[in-house]
């Protein structure tokens, strides 16, 4: 049966699909204003724009196989595919350089707009080193603060499990296969729960399977989507301290925790203090800092939301959103016991689409806590 998904969002899985070099397909867009603009312009524009000859052939006949892979993963709920130039693409991320053409996105786009910290290390992690990773993880997400890793074995599986665990806790994993791929494969339950309560990233269509070279450069989108990055062990030669190295570079904060002299884990952390990274014993050391940072983002949701302005501090129920009448039929859906999404979708008469990007604005505000995929009246 023929997948009709909407125009723009199949051209820019052609784009996608292209492969080759990103400026020319950036480009494209660019001109163009569109992905279905810039799939319509032809073989000339594609060239005038500096598409390879092997792009130009993958834009005119892309490999059917890996079509209907992206496409029917698409065309299943909860699956998106963000261009860069859309609204709903992540600001920060968007501002570093080589940011993806677009992003596949399993569960809540608005999840990769919540100030978030990344936690990352090593894959073999210490005992000490595993206990740390949760013990901040966890308190990032009791401080509101998203959790972003890669779902890697170790300091990435530790920090996404620990950010579950705390009601109402947000994480973010970005995947170095396609989104419809489980690596490593005992992550497959964590990668379905991270859907569920967050967000599972790729840059990469379905059907990517994981190679070598696309884990370093998951690393950068990463770091790209968060306020901060946390390195809990790492060896000298690590992808954490390439996503540290990247999340500098793109003028983030980066923090590292020492070890023992003795632990070969700890040597790539100390490295990073030497060279002036800001040492750290207790996760408040990196939610202070961050926390005017985290404001900023969160007013900027707001914008991106077209919603009210107001202190994002907890008001009287109802005041902050008093002129929407979309806010107060969700404020009158929700009580004092968790709601799934689907109870509030006929309670409300709202799409899902809106009341994700309502729910997790009032949680910005205080008024709403989200437990295990349900929301209720923050008591």
């Amino acid at each position: 049966m023929p997948i009709d998904l909407p125009a723009d969002t199949d051209a820019l899985l052609h784009l996608v699909l292209a492969g080759g070099a990103p400026e020319p397909r950036h480009g494209l867009l660019t001109a163009h204003g569109s992905a279905a603009a810039a799939l319509r312009a032809g073989p000339n524009a594609w060239r005038a724009a500096g598409c390879s000859g092997e792009q130009r052939t993958r834009l005119l006949r892309p490999d059917p196989d890996a079509l209907s892979r992206g496409r029917q993963w698409l065309a299943q709920p909860g699956r998106h595919l963000l261009s860069i130039d859309a609204d709903d693409y992540p600001d920060l991320l968007r501002s570093v350089a080589r940011a993806p053409l677009a992003l596949f996105v399993h569960g809540d786009p608005t999840a990769l707009w919540h100030p978030g910290v990344a936690v990352v290390g090593s894959r073999t992690p210490s005992p000490t080193g595993a206990e740390l990773a949760a013990e901040f993880a966890d308190a990032f997400a009791r401080s509101g603060l998203a959790v972003f890793s890669g779902l890697a074995a170790g300091i990435d599986g530790r920090a996404h499990h620990a950010a579950l665990a705390v009601p109402g806790g947000r994480t973010v994993a970005v995947v170095g296969t396609g989104p419809d791929r489980v690596f490593p494969p005992r992550h497959d339950r964590l990668q379905a729960q991270i859907a569920e309560r967050g967000a599972v990233v790729s840059e990469y269509p379905p059907g990517t399977e994981a190679r070598a070279g696309q884990f370093p450069a998951r690393n950068r989108i990463v770091a790209g989507l968060s306020l901060g990055t946390v390195v809990i062990e790492a060896a000298l030669r690590s992808g954490a301290l390439i996503t540290a190295r990247l999340a500098a570079e793109s003028g983030r904060e980066v923090f590292a925790l020492p070890g023992s002299v003795r632990n070969p884990r700890a040597r790539g952390c100390h490295r990073l203090i030497r060279d002036g990274v800001r040492l750290v014993e207790h996760p408040d050391e990196i939610i202070e800092p961050l926390g005017a940072v985290a404001a900023r983002l969160g007013q900027a949701l707001r914008t991106r939301l077209n919603a009210p302005t107001e202190q994002a501090r907890p008001t009287p129920p109802g005041s902050t959103f008093r002129s929407d009448p979309d806010y107060q039929r969700l404020w009158q859906a929700l009580d004092e016991n968790p709601i799934p999404m689907d109870s509030l979708v006929l309670r409300s008469g709202l799409t899902a689409a809106r009341l994700s990007a309502m729910l997790q604005l009032m949680e910005l505000d205080g008024k709403v806590v989200a437990v295990h995929g349900c929301y209720c009246r923050k008591p």
